[in-house]
């Protein structure tokens, strides 16, 4: 269907012939998004899958920086557990030198406590190693799901790039040409056109009477409302769905006028 609007058109526009140009609008906007349903969830997946490759990276980053940072803790632990090896040494000794029994027991008490920080420290090391090496697990799980999760994104672009190749061409004109058919619809009722199909779930702003209903919504239409429809002196849109009604064999008179 190739309407031709001519510059006599343009001058006096009835509302029989806006209603020609909003239908075949309708027609060619209804082919480009069969265009997009053809690619379907494709872009949404490329975009999910680039956040979770994005979110896998930032995570493996962070483990590596909390393992360094446990092994940093793990290796302080040990010279603690040194330094209370040498305090300890050094009390020993110095017991042997005590001159009475309360300097021996003060010795006694600073062993004990160099030999509970021992402990404490030697705990604190099979903490931190353990936590590292599940750590260390997750870092492996990680990286197997991020190359699994790259080789996804490939594959999908892929896809994605070869329906756009194939689809590019016919979009392209089907664009330049809903551009041609709006530049000759006046703003107001163009403006209205794009309200109603941003706000109609299956993108339909202009129906056909279909078995004396409405074809987007098919709540039926009274036989008057329909010849006025029919007879398209004015612009009638559905009162339950807000869609503008136009009668089935417009298409007709539209091959008519070519």
């Amino acid at each position: 269907m190739n309407t031709v609007f001519s510059k006599q058109d343009e001058k006096d526009i009835s509302v029989e012939v806006k209603l020609r140009a909003l239908h075949e609008l309708q027609t060619v906007v209804s082919e480009i998004d069969k265009i997009k349903v053809l690619r379907g969830e494709l872009p949404l997946e490329v975009q999910d899958l680039e956040d979770e490759i994005a979110g896998l990276k930032t995570r493996l980053i962070n483990l590596d920086s909390e393992i360094k940072n446990l092994d940093t803790a793990i290796n302080n632990k040990k010279i603690a557990i040194k330094e209370s090896q040498l305090l300890i040494t050094k009390y020993t000794e110095q017991q042997n030198n005590v001159r009475n029994n309360r300097e021996f027991d003060s010795l006694s008490k600073e062993i004990e406590f160099q030999n509970l920080e021992i402990e404490l420290s030697e705990k604190r090391i099979r903490e931190f190693t353990v936590e590292m090496k599940e750590k260390e697990e997750t870092i492996v799980k990680s990286k197997q799901l991020l190359a699994e999760r790259q080789e996804d994104l490939e594959r999908k672009k892929t896809e994605l790039e070869e329906i756009q190749e194939e689809t590019k061409i016919e979009e392209d004109r089907l664009r330049n040409k809903s551009e041609k058919i709006e530049s000759f619809i006046e703003s107001r009722l163009l403006a209205a056109f794009k309200r109603i199909r941003k706000n109609a779930r299956n993108g339909l702003a202009v129906v056909t009477i279909q078995r004396d209903a409405c074809g987007g919504c098919f709540n039926k239409i009274p036989p008057q409302r329909q010849m006025d429809i029919a007879n398209r002196k004015k612009i009638i849109v559905c009162e339950y769905c807000g869609r503008i009604l136009v009668d089935a064999n417009i298409h007709i008179i539209e091959e008519a006028a070519e």
